[in-house]
């Protein structure tokens, strides 16, 4: 059997041979079997401090273990963060760490964005989207925004004009925005896919993965103070959770340096009239952060 130190340098070794190899996931050890001194060890090692030079999916990546893994019942408050994340609420899963990069200035955020979407365009990861998109949707909004709206996916008339939320979806996100005494123009529009997959249908986890890092990229440089999560697709990209929207919503959850707010998607509201009343409920709330005095419950 091997001794403890042993045990601890093969786990660590094989921590690195992962991260090495790019991979997503990896299984995570138990509490019972391990000491807390390995435990701290190992959390050091997949949870490293931030660099100017680290890439900026690395702490994502790290926190999407949590969905290969049923949860650990806390035993000890002395056990890792990273098996105590199991038991904690679903808001505080999420990486509550500052942005990686400083507050860049107006020019500087333009050319990095600008490089991103090339890089963007350029990207062929995801074999079954690539072949039949017209064209990728990286985003769109002032470079300095408040508030950034994170949808799905781009729909059709999206994939023909480039531009997110263009569609029905996007009139009511319009109407939405407006609403809430905000300009379309004053928000950051986004979506957790650059693509349209095939016959709109729901993006597949590997696919959020694959965009993730151009996700989390243009949050770095934009750092806005709020983001909405429009669906489930957007909280998994985001968040990192399976859990529902229903579950979520209500409530702010913690991303980097801003707060999140769960809601539904606008193409749900299309096809679900009542759930319009809970968009409303948490735009409210967000309206209130923003020092914007919402309009009477019964006026929507």
């Amino acid at each position: 059997m091997l001794e403890i130190a042993q045990l601890r340098q093969a786990l660590l070794q094989s921590l690195e041979n992962y991260q090495r190899c790019g991979l997503q996931r990896i299984l995570r050890v138990s509490a019972d079997t391990l000491p807390a001194e390995m435990l701290a060890a190992i959390e050091e090692t997949r949870y490293p401090a931030p660099s100017s030079g680290a890439p900026l999916s690395a702490a994502h990546n790290s926190q999407k273990i949590k969905d290969t893994a049923p949860a650990t019942p806390a035993k000890t408050p002395a056990l890792a963060p990273a098996v105590v994340a199991e038991t904690r609420t679903e808001s505080e899963l999420v990486a509550e760490r500052p942005w990686s990069l400083p507050a860049l200035k107006i020019e500087e955020r333009k050319t990095r964005l600008e490089i991103l979407d090339g890089e963007v365009k350029a990207c062929r990861k995801c074999a079954d989207i690539v072949c039949f998109r017209q064209q990728t949707v990286f985003g769109t909004g002032p470079l300095q925004p408040t508030v950034c709206f994170m949808g799905e996916a781009p729909g059709a008339e999206e994939d023909r004009s480039g531009q997110p939320f263009v569609g029905r979806a996007g009139q009511l996100l319009t109407k939405i925005i407006e609403a809430m005494k905000l300009k379309r123009d004053e928000v950051f529009i986004l979506n957790a896919l650059k693509c349209r997959p095939p016959q709109n249908r729901t993006p597949v986890p590997e696919e959020i993965e694959h965009c993730y890092p151009f996700v989390e990229s243009q949050l770095e440089i934009l750092q806005p103070k709020y983001i909405v999560c429009l669906g489930a697709v957007a909280v998994r990209s985001l968040l990192g959770l399976t859990l529902s929207v229903g579950s979520l919503r209500g409530r702010f959850h913690q991303y980097r340096q801003a707060r999140v707010v769960v809601t539904y998607h606008p193409s749900y509201l299309l096809r679900n009239e009542s759930a319009k009343k809970l968009v409303w409920q948490d735009m409210r709330m967000l309206m209130c952060e923003l020092g914007l005095k919402p309009p009477d419950q019964n006026s929507k």
